[in-house]
């Protein structure tokens, strides 16, 4: 089994925590994991993108010129999609990008992440991670002193003050250990949890 050392918010080891090996010596299987960032991806898409078919916009209702004898090409519209400010052919339209995975292939995907960042050496496991009061300084502060300048941070929705810490920073994210996914895993070089977080994931990975 490997051991996940515990550092405090200075970076120094307190303790060491034992990694379950029913989740982190899950192979990394990379078409789960690209299963799971399409999906991710496409479930925050708003698809409010709506473009004006030759129905849809204004004028055009007269015929511009006769059918016969003027020497031009037929033409029934103005609004005709071949025409300056006319329709749109085929443009897209407000649809629903929604879909869904098998609940057992978003889980495995998720082991597939952890152990991979386990495996290159990228996942931190912190005692705790607490901040006198919500400001981007002293959030800074404790990235400085760990050396992290990418980073995903899992922590329980109840601590605020880093939450708002973080928030400004680029390149840094926290969110509440129930909406980890693999995107933001993959999309961040560090994984760092706190270990009240890190073990509640495991017992709902479990």
């Amino acid at each position: 089994m490997s051991k996940i050392q515990v550092l405090d918010q200075s970076g120094k080891k307190v303790s060491e925590m034992t990694a379950p090996k029913e989740i982190f010596s899950y192979p990394v299987k990379e078409h789960l994991l690209y299963e799971a960032v399409v999906n991710y991806r496409a479930n925050q898409r708003r698809g409010t993108a709506s473009t004006k078919t030759r129905g849809e916009v204004s004028g055009g209702g007269k015929k511009p010129w006769r059918q016969k004898g003027t020497g031009r090409a037929r033409a029934g519209s103005i609004r005709s999609p071949l025409w300056r400010k006319g329709g749109v052919t085929f443009g897209p339209k407000p649809r629903n990008y929604y879909y869904s995975i098998p609940k057992k292939a978003k889980r495995n995907a998720l082991k597939s992440a952890l152990s991979m960042k386990l495996a290159e050496d990228q996942l931190l496991i912190l005692k705790a991670l607490e901040l006198k009061e919500p400001k981007t300084k002293e959030g800074a502060k404790i990235l400085e002193a760990l050396k992290l300048d990418s980073a995903l941070i899992v922590d329980h929705h109840q601590n605020k003050n880093l939450f708002l810490s973080l928030r400004n920073i680029p390149k840094v994210k926290a969110v509440d250990y129930n909406l980890v996914n693999v995107y933001d895993v993959l999309n961040h070089k560090w994984l760092v949890f706190t270990q009240k977080a890190f073990e509640s994931l495991m017992e709902k990975l479990k």
